[in-house]
């Protein structure tokens, strides 16, 4: 078999305007998908020119397409070939019924628009549109292993324990034979080291008429554990399809061998040997290429993420790049991958088909990657509703998951409203919970509160955070943070509570910080910036690693340093300030233009000197951590003592028009009395679609909640599947109850139609 990249020489046409000839991957949102000031969603074209000779007619050849978002068209020579809905997933083509010898026009429609069938349907981040991983042509055999059975390899690798150090390796695929006569071939199988040492061997013997599966299962002794981020070990797999001697197919995959076991009360074990979780979360974006990464991209990517310890990556909320699932097996970094059926279900695909594709092709593509330990079916689906349908599509996608590979453990990330008696939460093997507090709602103390609860109620579930954090710009910064002030120093709070909340508590089984970047959000507009999120430990453009980043890393990482914090808050308008220096070494010392200040004997992550006292002026302010064997780390920075405060470390705020604190008080809430629901009429419990859809229904809703004031452009995306009774629910709406009652004796006497 042969591949061969086609990344070069396409031909762009978007919107109708001129073309241009561009080279894979690329975004036609890599701009406008960061801006904030609206983002194009359309069809664009690319199309290519490929050459075929006679001779490679007589093989057999493929059009594979990495990912093209969010649907995709493919024409060869004008003639439709294959349709693809799933925008993370690579999908291939079978091309010789649409190939002649000599010239052959490929053409690729891609359409990011909105679309009712396909997943996500609403989300906080850009739905970047283009052909933006690689394009390849496969020339194979007549006979090779399968490519059409929506995996990556056609080969599936599973291993399992049975004794101490001792594994069991099961191998099996399928075999294809395009010609009509029956072939006996040979399959030869060899585990090789890191060391390059064949450790184990076979040779199979198969007859494949037109397709035959294989399976090999052996005892593989004396493995090399793959122990994570300590040792990474991996071996290589080589399979190779051999007929008359000569190799039609080859193969080489990585797998290391490892056990994972999760507990509801003692957390997670890697082949035995307990581990927290300290994870983060990355979305496939960077500044101004949208989601068109590169291998370099991804290189940067793993690097910070190693550099800042973290052992696990939740890789949100879609399939990413092959190559990135790739790197967390060579690097030891857990993986949690998962599918984008994210904040509300499609009200056109009743089935779900379209998450279950999309479930189907993430479990066999990335299936062969060691880091993978379990497979996220769910993310916040109940934003605008929780019901026996939410949960039964639930079920449905646990049960694929199940069937595809019963060796993971599946997995969900519930929004902060689902309750801890949800029947959401009998699901899945374990449960993850997207808990803001202290941004969104409550005070960030709360997060302990909310999480011993869960396990009070909830003693045999599993749990951990899957998300958690707070908007950061670097740019502003404050002597007393607060919530939603987008300092670097309430970002700094907020994550050592965290941090200090799943270290104290060994029934949790680990974080997921949201995120570790900055990425594109086109519907978002706050902390000073517009079209990102800001949640991230590093920006976008990866250049600014904020305090938080190196906080974590002191929690985190082996790699012995110091760093001061509120290094960009240089501008310092009080005489007396609290120096915090984040370190993983015990002894630091402080000194102040050469002065020497005060030392701290501290293992905490975090260390506070207070009430230093700065000249007016420039000071110089300097740390040095001094470890066990006498080494010393440093690190300097420059604070500028001013007689007035620096108004540019303070987020202007624009007056508050909508979404007023307590908006509902221009209503008479005294006395109400509960109304007793006749059916057939409407209620608080029918979608605001079906109360748009009768004159009178609306004009109620639009009498207590306006047209937009609470309505905006994530709930209208909701409307067929939210109801007044669920907005009251979201703290962000601020609803009372007396208010419900108040709604039904208005609507209540509606009649439906």
């Amino acid at each position: 078999m042969k591949i061969k990249n086609l990344n070069d020489n396409w031909l762009f046409t978007k919107d109708e305007q001129k073309s241009e000839v561009i080279n894979l991957p690329h975004c036609f949102n890599d701009i406008d998908g960061q801006s904030g000031n609206g983002m194009f969603q359309g069809e664009c074209h690319y199309q290519r020119n490929l050459t075929i000779c006679e001779e490679e007619l007589d093989k057999f050849i493929y059009l594979e397409i990495g990912a093209a978002s969010l649907v995709s068209r493919v024409y060869v020579n004008g003639q439709f070939a294959r349709e693809s809905s799933c925008g993370f997933s690579m999908y291939r083509i079978l091309l010789n019924p649409l190939l002649k010898a000599g010239d052959n026009s490929i053409s690729i429609t891609v359409d990011n628009s909105r679309n009712d069938a396909v997943y996500p349907q609403m989300a906080d981040f850009s739905f970047y549109g283009g052909l933006y991983r690689d394009v390849n042509l496969i020339v194979a055999e007549t006979i090779h292993f399968d490519l059409m059975d929506n995996s990556r390899d056609g080969i599936y690798l599973t291993q399992k324990e049975v004794d101490e150090g001792a594994f069991e390796l099961k191998i099996n695929g399928k075999i294809i034979n395009e010609l009509s006569r029956e072939k006996a071939v040979k399959v030869d199988f060899k585990l090789i080291s890191q060391e390059d040492e064949t450790v184990y061997s076979r040779l199979i013997d198969v007859n494949v008429s037109k397709e035959e599966k294989f399976e090999i299962i052996e005892l593989i002794e004396d493995i090399v554990i793959w122990q994570g981020i300590e040792n990474p070990y991996l071996y290589k797999v080589q399979i190779e399809l051999v007929h008359n001697g000569k190799i039609y197919d080859r193969r080489v995959l990585e797998i290391g061998f490892r056990t994972i076991d999760i507990t509801p009360d003692k957390g997670v074990f890697l082949n035995g040997k307990s581990i927290k979780l300290n994870g983060v979360s990355r979305h496939q974006d960077f500044d101004g290429v949208g989601n068109a990464l590169t291998k370099e991209h991804m290189d940067l990517d793993i690097a910070m993420i190693k550099e800042v310890g973290a052992n696990s990556v939740r890789l949100s909320h879609y399939q990413h790049d092959d190559y990135f699932y790739s790197l967390c097996d060579r690097e030891g970094i857990l993986v949690w991958a998962e599918i984008p059926f994210i904040s509300i279900p499609s009200t056109v695909d009743k089935q779900n088909k379209n998450a279950k594709e999309q479930l189907v092709k993430l479990v066999k593509q990335v299936y062969n990657h060691t880091s993978i330990y379990c497979w996220g079916i769910q993310n916040e689906i109940t934003i605008a509703v929780e019901n026996e349908k939410i949960y039964q599509l639930v079920k449905e996608l646990a049960a694929i998951a199940r069937e595809l590979d019963s060796s993971r453990f599946i997995a969900q990330a519930n929004i902060h409203s689902v309750t801890n008696e949800s029947p959401l939460n009998d699901i899945t093997d374990f449960v993850g919970y997207n808990l803001y507090y202290g941004w969104y709602y409550k005070e960030m103390t709360d997060l302990g509160v909310r999480l011993d609860e869960f396990h009070r109620v909830r003693p045999n579930i599993p749990v951990m955070v899957t998300e958690y954090g707070v908007d950061t710009n670097p740019a502003f910064h404050s002597y007393k943070p607060t919530i939603k002030d987008y300092t670097e120093e309430y970002q700094l709070l907020f994550q050592n509570n965290a941090l200090k909340t799943f270290n104290e508590r060994e029934f949790i089984l680990g974080g997921y910080i949201w995120a570790m970047f900055d990425f594109g959000s086109a519907i978002r507009n706050e902390g000073g910036k517009k079209g990102k999120n800001q949640k991230g430990l590093v920006t976008i453009d990866r250049k600014v690693k904020k305090d938080a980043f190196y906080l974590c890393k002191a929690y985190w990482s082996k790699e012995l340093f110091v760093k001061l914090a509120g290094s960009r808050f240089v501008n310092r308008h009080e005489e007396l300030n609290d120096i915090v220096a984040l370190s993983n070494v015990e002894n630091i010392k402080l000194y102040v233009n050469d002065q020497f200040i005060d030392e701290i004997n501290d293992t905490a992550p975090m260390k506070k000197f207070p009430n230093v006292k700065l000249e007016l002026g420039k000071n110089i302010i300097r740390v040095e951590a001094i470890d066990k064997n006498k080494n010393t780390y440093t690190d300097v920075i420059t604070l500028n003592k001013t007689e007035a405060i620096d108004e540019s470390y303070i987020l202007k705020k624009p007056e508050e028009k909508i979404h007023v604190t307590n908006w509902f008080e221009k209503f008479d809430l005294t006395d109400v009395q509960e109304v007793t629901l006749k059916e057939g009429y409407y209620s608080t419990f029918d979608t605001i679609e079906d109360l748009y859809n009768n004159e009178e229904a609306k004009a109620v809703f639009k009498k207590y909640f306006g047209d937009d004031a609470l309505i905006g452009q994530m709930t209208k995306a909701m409307g067929g599947l939210m109801t007044i009774d669920s907005m009251s629910k979201r703290s962000r709406f601020n609803i009372p109850k007396e208010l419900l009652s108040v709604i039904n004796k208005e609507l209540n006497v509606i009649p439906k139609n």
